[in-house]
């Protein structure tokens, strides 16, 4: 396993970090929580430090299984949790709420949820521009004076949006979805992060399923699965020509990496941690039998050719 810092920070992170939305109910389809409790602590046996989730990642019940499968195992791993989407009901209307108060009753209960008095990195889910981003930025000041967090981020914000937070709080990521399906975070956002010192947290890595090699024309998604949708944060990357389209892309992507020794989950992952302003990339799994497959992509580092070459697999 490799690890980096978050840009300038002294935090650090093992490259291929643990996503945990897919252990949200309600999100991801059906699964089995005793296997990802195994799925979490073969990750930390294998190097992995970092383990990503939120609060409204199955409205409590994501964070909850995570605190669970980290009981004993707090001061040997980095906590992500995200803040700024309080919901009325579960299951029910979200909304975007970055104010001081909702943000303290976030944290508050996540540090419930999470079985810890303090997060290692606290993030803005989405952005609220219904207020000045120096609101939540001075209430992160305040979290972190208390010692209930000892970092700050944001999660999908644009440049702008970021410089307004660097204005008043030292935020040292912006998490984004970036994959080789999703390289939209490359022409503004990935500049703006290494010009100022922050690193990119990487969602979606293996493009929410895509780039793991097992979908077929005949894969479908279960009722309670964003997925279901076809629509993949405004990319219809699972749909109708655009989904056969990228099938055979993805079968060119399994060939180069049979070239090479390794399967294609671990080149897409490997081509995302490659880039070199993505501190971590996040996967999210919950079988533990997935967990040495992602690992090993840290090893693999791809030059800039290299990944120019896989890009052009997609792009064209």
């Amino acid at each position: 396993m490799r690890y980096k810092k978050f840009g300038n920070s002294d935090l650090e992170t093992s490259v291929v970090g643990f996503g945990g939305w897919p252990m949200g109910r309600g999100h991801y389809g059906s699964f089995d929580d005793d296997e990802v409790v195994r799925a979490v602590h073969a990750s930390i046996d294998l190097g992995v430090t970092l383990f990503d989730t939120a609060a409204v990642y199955g409205w409590g019940e994501g964070e909850k299984l995570l605190g669970r499968a980290l009981e004993g195992k707090r001061e040997d791993v980095v906590i992500v949790s995200k803040a700024g989407i309080p919901w009325d009901e579960e299951g029910g209307g979200r909304r975007r709420d970055s104010s001081r108060e909702s943000l303290e009753k976030s944290l508050n209960e996540s540090l419930t949820r999470l079985q810890t008095d303090y997060l290692d990195l606290f993030l803005i889910h989405w952005p609220d521009e219904s207020r000045p981003m120096s609101v939540p930025m001075d209430a992160f000041a305040d979290f972190q004076k208390q010692g209930k967090i000892r970092y700050g981020g944001v999660s999908n914000f644009s440049p702008q949006q970021m410089s307004d937070c660097l204005d008043v709080f030292p935020v040292v990521t912006n998490q984004v979805g970036y994959h080789l399906f999703d390289q939209r975070p490359e022409p503004e956002i990935i500049p703006f992060c290494a010009d100022n010192g922050m690193g990119i947290m990487a969602y979606g890595s293996l493009a929410h399923g895509l780039l793991t090699g097992t979908m077929t024309p005949e894969t479908t998604f279960e009722e309670d699965d964003w997925r279901r949708s076809l629509m993949a944060f405004g990319q219809p990357i699972f749909k109708g020509q655009n989904f056969l389209d990228n099938l055979k892309k993805v079968d060119t992507l399994k060939e180069m990496a049979a070239d090479k020794g390794f399967s294609v989950a671990q080149l897409a992952l490997a081509w995302v941690a490659s880039e070199p302003t993505v501190s971590v990339a996040l996967v999210g799994t919950r079988k533990p039998e997935e967990i040495q497959e992602n690992v090993a992509a840290a090893d693999w580092e791809l030059s800039p050719s290299e990944r120019a070459e896989i890009k052009a697999v997609v792009t064209g």
